[in-house]
């Protein structure tokens, strides 16, 4: 993902291709094209502008390896995807994801440190493999160049929460009372069993009764039962629901900008740090199954002030939103800047044009 043509330094958003890891690269990218940030980076002459993102499918048996241990590098990709790995090289690599981070190191030393690598996520190895390493505490990941996160990146660009709010405009009038329900699903830690589809299902049938307007949404990883479920439970207690293309246009933004309170179930950091951002109360719904990591997610938004246990009733308070896309940003900037000053403007003023990937 590039900038403006030539303007501005080039910057490559890079996964493995999962919709989690890609979505906290663009938060971060999106973070960093508003247009107070690029003004600050914008006189930097970037090479290798990419109009799209940077899809890389390793395979076995280098997957199986730690990620500076992986032998023949281009040779575990596809032939079509070994490409990225020759110049030029761009000014910026953002990737996400253990099956990326491989290559991240591979393009510090290939561009002869010129390009600043930043990896999100444990990489398993050391940090000081890259120029830095953005990873959520409960990861417990720790060094010099080591950015810790409460939860995920998220990012949410003014104009694109205004444009959902036009597209969701009776929204506004239904403020009191709402709220945003975000439902995920199966994963290598937890299970949407039967038994918590129930009393999820019970829960929110109450809601209802007390006059609360439930928002619906799932998420890819939800079994179909449980969408099934949902989407019966909202024609039958007046509320929305939103799974797919089939159900219109995708509410989400709208429906985290214009709900009072959030519940959202424990099994994904992007989709709790989605209401975060927003500053929305969030009530976490348990599911079963459990892991370290999520124990220390869960209890790092706590201690933030951002979430409780969802109990079968909601309540409100304020908290300071986690913007945390924004603070990795004005980190990639500041060391930017420390490699390509910014000149001096002359006094009539330059206008420069901002990036053209912020959609």
């Amino acid at each position: 993902m590039g900038g403006a043509g030539p303007l501005g330094p080039s910057v490559w958003a890079v996964s493995d291709g999962r919709a989690g890891n890609a979505s906290q690269v663009r938060a971060i990218l999106q973070a960093l094209g508003e247009t107070r940030r690029w003004m600050k980076i914008a006189h930097i002459d970037g090479a290798a502008h990419r109009a799209d993102p940077v899809t890389l499918s390793p395979r076995a048996p280098w997957t199986w390896l730690p990620a500076d241990k992986w032998p023949l590098l281009p040779h575990s990709l596809p032939a079509a995807q070994r490409g990225v790995l020759e110049g030029p090289w761009p000014t910026v690599w953002i990737a996400a994801g253990r099956r990326s981070a491989p290559f991240t190191r591979a393009v510090r030393e290939l561009s002869g440190g010129k390009t600043l690598t930043v990896q999100i996520l444990d990489p398993n190895i050391d940090p000081s493999n890259f120029d830095m390493l953005v990873a959520p505490s409960h990861d417990e990941v720790t060094g010099p160049n080591v950015i810790e996160t409460i939860g995920s990146p998220s990012y949410f660009a003014p104009d694109t929460i205004e444009d959902a709010g036009q597209a969701f405009a009776d929204l506004a009038d239904e403020r009191a009372k709402s709220a945003i329900v975000i439902i995920g699903g199966d994963s290598k830690t937890h299970t949407f069993t039967e038994a918590a589809a129930e009393r999820l299902e019970g829960q929110l049938r109450q809601l209802a009764g007390l006059g609360w307007r439930l928002r619906i949404t799932t998420s890819r990883r939800t079994p179909l039962q449980v969408v099934t479920r949902f989407r019966n439970l909202t024609d039958q207690v007046g509320a929305r629901f939103w799974s797919g293309p089939e159900d219109g246009q995708n509410p989400y933004i709208a429906w985290l900008a214009f709900s009072d309170v959030a519940i959202v179930t424990e099994d994904s950091s992007n989709m709790l740090s989605d209401a975060a951002w927003h500053g929305l109360p969030i009530h976490i719904a348990r599911l079963e199954g459990r892991h370290d990591k999520f124990d220390r997610l869960h209890d790092s938004l706590i201690q933030h002030g951002a979430a409780r246990w969802f109990g079968g009733s909601l309540e409100t308070w304020t908290y300071k939103p986690l913007r945390e896309a924004d603070r990795v940003a004005d980190a990639i900037v500041a060391r930017l800047l420390e490699r390509y000053p910014q000149p001096n403007m002359p006094a009539s003023g330059t206008h420069v044009a901002p990036p053209d990937w912020m959609s």
